[in-house]
Parts: C-alpha cells; sequence; structure tokens
C-alpha cells in the first residue's frame, strides 16, 4: 500500500494558491484513476483506489500546511507502514515553474509542511516536488506561494497536473526516473536530458513556455540529424583564426 499525501491550505480563500499545487495534483490522480469520493479521516481528506493493481491512498491533510505531519503521520501509523511507503506532493520554491523533480530524503529546504512530516516520520519518504518558482526575495516568498497562480500560468499548469495524474503508475511501481521522463515528454514534447536523468535527487524538467503551447524541444543533434538548421564554421577572419589557435589547426 502506498500513502499518496498532497499538500496544501484547506478552504476555498486558498484553493488556488501555489501552496496548493500539492492538494491539486491528488486531485488530479483521484479523478484520473477513478478513486473513491474524498472523505474526512486522519484529520484530512482521504480518498482509495488502485494504480497499476497497488492499493493506494490519497491524503489531503486539513490541518493547514504546518502541521501536515499530524495528519500524514497519523494515517501511517493506522496502516502500520513505513516512510518508504509515502509520496509527500509539494510546491518547490528553489525549482522553476513547470520542474518537477523526486526524490527520496533530504532537508526540508524551510519548507514548513515537509519540515513538520520530518518530525513525525522521519526524512525517509520520497517527495514529488513541483516547481512554483522564486519570487527573488525572501519578503516576497509568502505573497508569492499564498497567491494565486496567475491566468497565464494555467495552460502549462493544467498540463503538469494531466501529465503527473497520467503517468503517476510509474511512481506506484518505484520506476521514478521514467516517471520523469514520461512527464517530459507529455509536456515539453522532448525527453529528459540524460546528464539530468542521472543527477543527485532525481531528473528535472523543463517548464513549458506559460501561456503558450509546450514547445516542442529538440537537441542539436537531432536538429541535425533531421535537417534542422546546421551552424556555419567561419574560414576566414578573427572567429577562424580563433579556432584555429583554439583547435591548432595551422
Amino acid at each position: 500500500m502506498l500513502i499518496v499525501a498532497g499538500l496544501g491550505n484547506p478552504g476555498p480563500q486558498y484553493a488556488g494558491n501555489r501552496h496548493n499545487i500539492g492538494f491539486m495534483a491528488v486531485d488530479a490522480i483521484a479523478r484520473r484513476h477513478g478513486f473513491s469520493p474524498w472523505a474526512r479521516k486522519f484529520k484530512g481528506e482521504i480518498a482509495e483506489g488502485q494504480i497499476g493493481g497497488e492499493k493506494v491512498l490519497l491524503l489531503k491533510p486539513l490541518t493547514f500546511m504546518n502541521v501536515s505531519g499530524e495528519s500524514v503521520g497519523e494515517a501511517v501509523r493506522f496502516f502500520k507502514l513505513e516512510p518508504k511507503d509515502v509520496v509527500v506532493v509539494h510546491d518547490e520554491l528553489d525549482l522553476p515553474p513547470g520542474k518537477v523533480r523526486i526524490k527520496t530524503g533530504g532537508g526540508h529546504g524551510g519548507h514548513n509542511g515537509l519540515k513538520s512530516i520530518d518530525a513525525h516520520l522521519g526524512r525517509d519518504y520520497r517527495r514529488l516536488r513541483l516547481g512554483i518558482g522564486h519570487p527573488g526575495t525572501k519578503e516576497a516568498v509568502n505573497p508569492h506561494v499564498l497567491g494565486d497562480f496567475a491566468k497565464v500560468d494555467r495552460p502549462w499548469l493544467d498540463d503538469l497536473l494531466e501529465a503527473v495524474a497520467g503517468q503517476f503508475e510509474l511512481v506506484v511501481k518505484g520506476e521514478d526516473a521514467q516517471f520523469l521522463n514520461r512527464v517530459t515528454l507529455a509536456t515539453t514534447g522532448s525527453e529528459e536530458p540524460s546528464s539530468a536523468k542521472g543527477s543527485a535527487g532525481g531528473a528535472a524538467m523543463r517548464a513549458v513556455a506559460p501561456g503558450g503551447a509546450a514547445p516542442k524541444g529538440q537537441s542539436h543533434i537531432r536538429q541535425a540529424r533531421s535537417g534542422g538548421p546546421q551552424v556555419k564554421i567561419p574560414e576566414k577572419g578573427p572567429m577562424a583564426d580563433m579556432l584555429k589557435k583554439l583547435f591548432g589547426k595551422e
């Protein structure tokens, strides 16, 4: 059994906040996979269902963000599970909007919801981090996370939530790198760079351009193979002289 806890704050006044992207994600998963109606339990709302043949409990803590651990910890203890059986979905200031990372363990990075869960479970649970971007200054953080997503954000946000829900079976199976690659393909049309796949904490996906369709990205190698734009190397002039010196060509 897997518990998937999406973090946010309860109440209609917070429903569209950037801080509530965790709630939005588990709502999307529940819709996509035909989960039960939401019910009150474990100081939160729960929905039950199966993904890929595995039993999954979706949880939205109603304790407010800063004490999310009370709800998540109660559910974990009730089912006698371990931290490895928990995935927490949350907003991430340190990732640009549209980027996704997933990892096991690590610090809370100042996120009060994670800090509370750490106190109840320890750190050895998986975190699905959904980028919302940083406003630039510490003073602007609270208005940013407690502010609603703008209309211009809706195209990339909707695509992201749909992709996360659609590919979530891979998370249930523990195939995190494959999940991130599929989400990237679904939202940007290009595969996850191999360097990102091998990086600590999981792969990152490129942000979808706000207000427009997902870009159909291609590597320079793929463009060259497909007859795309070629870079012409100069044969004369200052640039040519510099290249000759750099590569030792006379």
